[in-house]
């Protein structure tokens, strides 16, 4: 017992150690100007109007249907502020103040409308709320130049472990979720790799069966193993240019936006943390180290408790799928928060009915009268989503003063190539089902194989 007690005490004043904040603080800089260009594309493509203007509905998350866009002047300053929050991150400027308007901003973005659900949306908001706490404005900033902290450059240990951890989450949990029969069957990377058959030079090549073996477990192994590489100091350089090639690969064939250009970038806090000072145009004094820990106050025992907290979530998180039947990819129960990052191909045509009890009558409802045609997509291959959209015609029903209404929804869909088959139950009347956390036996299991098996 006294030998774990003191194991325990040990570990607490490792993570209370300080390390130098050069790392934390080029990570600082380069998540600032990633959202900066990001939020720049939402103007420029015109995608804050068309997502979040123009839409008369819009798909809650669970437990945040309180949530909705901004409407007007106000979605407009919205994104102006978070370019601005943004800005004084990349700068250092008032950077913990700086860094929870981002988040506060950035999570009402994210938790805005079901419809544009992202992994990299997610980590963006997560990493966004870690900047809050975790001090990187001690090295490269503003902050540092003008208010400068007690400790100089250097930050506590927990801090750069607490982002390499958050970092390293979406690598191992994307590794397990590849633990299916879809992903060793080559689905659906190849379905995607077919798909470039017409690309000059490469596309006679990615029809062949070793090169989607090849994607396949160079995938299933990058994802598992690049962490635990990156930290091993002889095999990190190799581990990096892996990563470039791979996140670099992605962003050719994928065309997933920032993401994989973020990953890339924030692959460096695996480094040393004085990396950034080995480089002819940021070197500088090296801050001194102190050659002990501070003492284990109460408040910094909170503040490790907090962080246990956090990761701890993060762990469970993930895993909450395996609480649902029948396969996730399918159902989508536990999909959302999961990192179950392109493991999936569904597409499917929906036909909904309404009726109104008191009269009997039933017509068909077109989706397109109520949402946009990217919202009506994506709706049809959530249940969650078809759930909601059978609500709200029902309360539309109601609100006009013509009493409640029963909707019914029979959707056809496939998941990786499979042969379409029926997705939900097309006899329940999905306006009188309860929005739950807990299973709903109303979605119809997959049974249609494979193609070839």
């Amino acid at each position: 017992m006294a030998d774990a007690a003191g194991s325990r005490v040990r570990w607490r004043e490792a993570l209370l150690g300080r390390v130098d904040g050069a790392s934390l603080g080029i990570f600082r800089i380069v998540f600032g100007l990633v959202m900066l260009v990001e939020v720049a594309r939402y103007w420029s493509h015109g995608w804050i109007a068309s997502y979040y203007a123009e839409p008369e509905f819009f798909f809650s998350y669970p437990l945040f249907d309180w949530v909705k866009p901004l409407s007007g002047q106000l979605l407009a300053g919205h994104f102006d502020l978070l370019a601005l929050s943004a800005m004084c991150i990349v700068l250092g400027l008032y950077t913990r103040a700086a860094a929870a308007v981002f988040a506060v901003l950035f999570w009402w973005w994210f938790l805005s409308d079901q419809t544009h659900y992202l992994n990299h949306f997610y980590l963006i908001a997560l990493v966004a709320t870690l900047l809050v706490f975790v001090p990187t404005e001690r090295a490269f900033s503003l902050d540092a130049r003008y208010r400068p902290h007690r400790d100089g450059a250097c930050v506590p240990v927990w801090a750069l472990w607490l982002v390499r951890f958050q970092i390293g989450v979406p690598y191992f949990f994307g590794s397990l979720a590849k633990l299916n029969a879809d992903w060793f069957a080559g689905e659906p990377m190849r379905m995607w790799l077919r798909g470039m058959r017409d690309v000059p030079l490469l596309g006679p090549v990615c029809t062949e069966e070793w090169v989607v073996a090849s994607f396949v477990w160079s995938g299933l192994f990058f994802d598992l193993l690049v962490v635990p590489a990156l930290l091993w100091k002889r095999t990190r350089v190799p581990a990096f240019l892996a990563s470039i090639a791979f996140h670099a690969t992605n962003a050719v064939i994928f065309h997933i936006g920032i993401f994989p250009w973020l990953m890339m970038a924030a692959t460096t806090v695996f480094f040393e943390p004085d990396w950034p000072r080995r480089l002819p145009f940021l070197r500088r004094a090296r801050p001194a180290i102190p050659p002990e820990p501070p003492v284990l106050d109460p408040w910094r025992r909170l503040g490790l408790a907090a962080l246990g907290l956090w990761v701890a979530f993060q762990c469970l998180m993930p895993l909450r799928h395996f609480l649902y039947p029948g396969y996730v990819s399918w159902t989508e129960e536990g999909h959302l928060y999961a990192w179950h990052m392109k493991l999936r191909d569904k597409s499917g045509t929906g036909v909904f009915t309404a009726r109104e009890p008191a009269t009997g009558k039933t017509w068909v409802v077109d989706p397109l009268d109520h949402l946009t045609k990217k919202q009506a997509r994506e709706m049809v291959q959530h249940p969650d989503m078809v759930l909601q959209f059978a609500h709200h015609l029902s309360e539309e029903h109601e609100r006009a003063g013509k009493g409640p209404l029963e909707v019914r929804a029979r959707i056809l869909m496939s998941v990786n190539g499979r042969k379409r088959q029926l997705f939900l139950d097309p006899d329940v009347d999905l306006a009188a089902q309860p929005r739950s956390l807990g299973r709903w036996d109303w979605i119809l299991p997959l049974t249609e194989p494979l193609p070839g098996r």
